[in-house]
């Protein structure tokens, strides 16, 4: 046994000396004058400690306490550096002791944090708040200078103010990359028919110091919202060019703009979709783009002027009329039948007189439209009109182009039926605007509207009390003495058999007329406003099957209905928008320019607008009231019956009534400068039915 002690005290020995020759003699070591004591090496045993608690500050910046546990793998290391006598108790630490050497190296690793943590220090501070702090100061006078709109400037504050003023378009004392694009895009904005010089951009490489920096941010930060609000409603208010125009498009807020800007990589594509996205813009804006680039579209060989051309005549201009109508021939001069046959087609197509004798007006209408001098002017005001309306089309819509005397029935973006129309004289144009057809009315009643009652119908009546009745009008007296003129439907009526009504502020509708021999003409500008459109029956068709194509309404169930007699209005569960533009340039369906005669001078003062040098031409003007030219624009067109002459043919030169000198005739010529008070007329004196989705049908 004795043997066996000795054995186990040799061996442990022989572990220790191992262990301590491991650890460079940290065990157990003579302790003389070179080698520390026991307490000089205790004072060092923290050091591994000390080094944890910066460690973690550096890993968590937020963090400025950390726990006393952070200390205790170190002290449980440094432990058994104060060897126990040689006995086998004391070999029981040894074990832990063998981990040691894991903690030096977090020691060494962990010992540049012994310098002050970054993370305690405070940041420092950012390249742009200088600028920041020089807009702050800028919002002290609310930006007057940069931005003139009081409304505007609010916003750009409250904007700003939300992001304690740091820049958007400045990142280091740099223009960004957002910057960048939207100078760029700027810089093209007359692909839209606008004026870059009217949206100034700074030069931020040519500024450095703050106070400039944030001028330069505000004045893009206006150019941008400049654009935006001409780009979603026009560089023009409507309001400058007439007051037969109106338009309800809301300008963007510039708060959302900004913010717009702010969270999109695409600053082109975001600024870009303030302009219209509807076809027909998009179709002209290409074309303007050509024309500007010096590309003219050709237009067909002309056919020359000279006399009235009858079969067996001989002309120089046959070989070119062959070429145009597709006509075979001998390659002779002579104006043969199958040629007299081919114009008579043509005449018909287009609604000419059809009699196969080339006459100038057929020759005009080969040739067409010749393109204005000032093409590029003409388009960039009709850019400037489709901005004025809305820019997105809805699936199902009714586009009325005056200048061209046409409607137009679209969905889908497809056309599905297209009619010409009747539009106001130029001394009494159709307005330009939009609308939502809300219902037809089949065989409706016409009230006079009672400023004409009072100005001109009473006057006529007093003069001859049988007036009234021979032009098919009935008078009733008010309770309150006032009279109520009006015709009961029937074929005689003004508004004909069927009227379209879209409510509006000028009082106009669609609807038929006794009178068609209007729609023969090339040039149709001959009503009172209001407009007259060729086949009723058929158009009502079309609109029902889009709105209501499960109640049947056909053609022949209309005619039915309008045979029956008694006024009937069918409602639209879902309303059809009806744009009444004024478009003399556009593209045709065939990808063609198309230009049409400026009917009312819009054209001309909008295109003295846009190249004015007017910077509150985009703030809208007030414009008196005149509700007499509003009853007016709502009066149906003079019937036949009244004796008027078939003189639309003689064109709508100012003045041109659409007749002789009749009641009619002197009635539109003008009314006093104050009329009279309306007043107020009794409900129609008869039952009016109204349909609704369902084919249900009730009476009022």
């Amino acid at each position: 046994m004795p043997g066996i002690r000795l054995e186990r005290l040799l061996t442990s020995t022989a572990v220790l000396l191992f262990l301590t020759a491991a650890t460079g003699g940290a065990l157990a070591e003579p302790q003389d004058a070179a080698t520390p004591s026991a307490t000089q090496s205790e004072s060092t045993a923290p050091s591994p400690a000390a080094s944890v608690a910066p460690a973690d500050s550096a890993q968590n910046p937020d963090q400025t306490d950390v726990p006393t546990t952070a200390s205790t793998p170190a002290a449980a290391v440094s432990a058994p550096a104060v060897p126990a006598p040689a006995s086998s108790t004391a070999t029981a630490p040894a074990v832990p002791a063998a981990s040691a050497p894991v903690a030096a190296p977090a020691a060494t690793a962990s010992a540049p944090a012994e310098t002050p943590a970054p993370a305690v220090a405070s940041a420092p501070p950012s390249p742009d708040a200088p600028i920041a702090d020089q807009l702050r100061n800028l919002a002290s006078g609310k930006f007057d200078q940069a931005i003139g709109n009081k409304q505007v400037r609010a916003q750009v504050d409250a904007f700003y103010s939300g992001r304690d003023y740091a820049p958007i378009w400045i990142t280091d004392g740099k223009a960004n990359a957002r910057a960048k694009a939207a100078i760029a895009y700027l810089g093209h904005v007359d692909d839209d028919g606008l004026n870059p010089a009217d949206y100034p951009v700074p030069n931020f490489a040519a500024i450095t110091d703050p106070a400039a920096l944030a001028n330069a941010e505000i004045q893009l930060t206006s150019s941008i919202l400049n654009y935006a609000h001409h780009a979603a409603v026009g560089r023009v208010h409507w309001s400058r060019v007439s007051a037969d125009i109106e338009f309800n498009e809301k300008a963007p807020e510039a708060a959302d703009i900004l913010a717009g800007i702010l969270s999109t990589n695409d600053v082109a594509a975001a600024l870009d979709a303030y302009e219209p996205q509807t076809r027909g813009y998009k179709a002209l804006k290409a074309k303007y783009a050509e024309i500007r680039g010096g590309k003219v579209e050709k237009e067909a060989d002309r056919i020359a002027a000279g006399p009235v051309l009858k079969i067996g005549m001989q002309d120089d201009r046959v070989p070119a009329l062959r070429e145009r109508l597709n006509v075979l021939g001998d390659g002779g001069a002579t104006y043969d039948k199958a040629l007299a046959d081919a114009v008579k087609k043509f005449q018909q197509e287009h609604q000419l007189s059809a009699t196969g004798t080339l006459t100038a007006a057929t020759v005009d209408a080969m040739n067409g439209k010749k393109a204005p001098d000032h093409a590029a002017d003409v388009i960039l005001a009709n850019l400037e009109r489709w901005r004025w309306m809305p820019h997105h089309l809805p699936d199902t819509y009714v586009m009325v182009n005056l200048p061209d005397f046409t409607l137009r029935v679209m969905h889908n973006e497809k056309l599905v039926w297209t009619t010409r129309i009747v539009i106001g004289k130029p001394e009494m144009p159709t307005p330009i605007m939009t609308a939502e057809m809300k219902y037809i009315t089949i065989n409706p009643t016409w009230n006079v509207p009672p400023s004409i009652v009072n100005h001109e119908y009473l006057p006529a009546l007093a003069q001859d009390p049988t007036v009234l009745e021979r032009m098919g009008l009935r008078v009733d007296h008010n309770r309150d003495g006032s009279v109520h003129i009006w015709q009961p439907p029937g074929d005689k009526n003004a508004l004909g058999r069927i009227r379209f009504n879209f409510p509006n502020k000028f009082l106009v509708y669609q609807h038929d007329t006794p009178d068609k021999y209007m729609f023969a003409y090339d040039k149709r500008a001959f009503s009172h406003g209001c407009m007259r459109v060729q086949n009723p029956p058929h158009y009502a068709e079309v609109l029902l099957s889009l709105v209501r194509p499960n109640d049947g309404y056909s053609e022949e169930r209309i005619k039915k209905m309008i045979a029956e007699g008694g006024e009937t209005d069918i409602q639209f569960p879902n309303f059809v928008q009806v744009d009444l533009t004024y478009q003399t340039a556009f593209v045709d369906d065939d990808g063609k320019l198309q230009f049409r005669e400026d009917v009312y001078g819009r054209d001309k003062a909008l295109i003295a607008l846009l190249k004015s040098n007017d910077k509150a031409a985009d703030v809208p003007v007030a414009r008196k009231e005149d509700a007499s030219h509003r009853e007016v624009l709502a009066m149906p067109d003079e019937p036949s019956f009244f004796g008027g002459s078939r003189g639309a043919g003689r064109g709508y030169s100012p003045g041109y009534s659409g007749g002789g000198d009749n009641f009619f005739s002197r009635l539109f010529g003008g009314f006093a400068a104050d009329p009279a008070p309306p007043v107020p007329r009794r409900p129609v004196p008869h039952g009016r039915k109204v349909t609704r989705a369902g084919d249900t049908t009730v009476s009022r």
